[in-house]
């Protein structure tokens, strides 16, 4: 899985680079969000801009990353979703549960 990550005053900002968010790689993103964790982040955006397809294992890590922000007093926000993602967020009723951005940029500022 392509990631990179950047860090804005305190707040971690991990891009995705992929077309998916599913079954095929969602492990791996689960498993950059527990090391982002335990190595103290709290604070996280998550830019989708990238991503045009997820599906329940894709949801389910981000999901779990959000309860694992939570359970450290921070926050896991959400930035540039696509289309058909936003509706997959609607349809699960998703987007009542993450504050959801249309950039980068609004979901930092959400923090200051």
């Amino acid at each position: 899985m392509d990631l990179k990550i950047e860090n804005t005053d305190g707040v971690a900002v991990l891009f995705v680079r992929e077309d998916r968010l599913d079954a095929n790689n969602s492990e791996e993103l689960k498993t950059e969000l527990r090391r982002l964790f335990d190595n103290g982040t709290k604070d996280l955006v998550i830019d989708l801009k990238e991503i045009h397809f997820i599906d329940s294992s894709g949801l389910g890590v981000l999901v779990s990353g959000y309860k694992n922000a939570s359970i450290l007093h921070g926050s896991l926000k959400l930035s540039n979703l696509q289309s058909q993602v936003k509706s997959m967020f609607e349809l699960t009723r998703l987007h009542r549960v993450f504050d959801i951005f249309t950039s980068v940029d609004d979901a930092l500022q959400s923090y200051r």
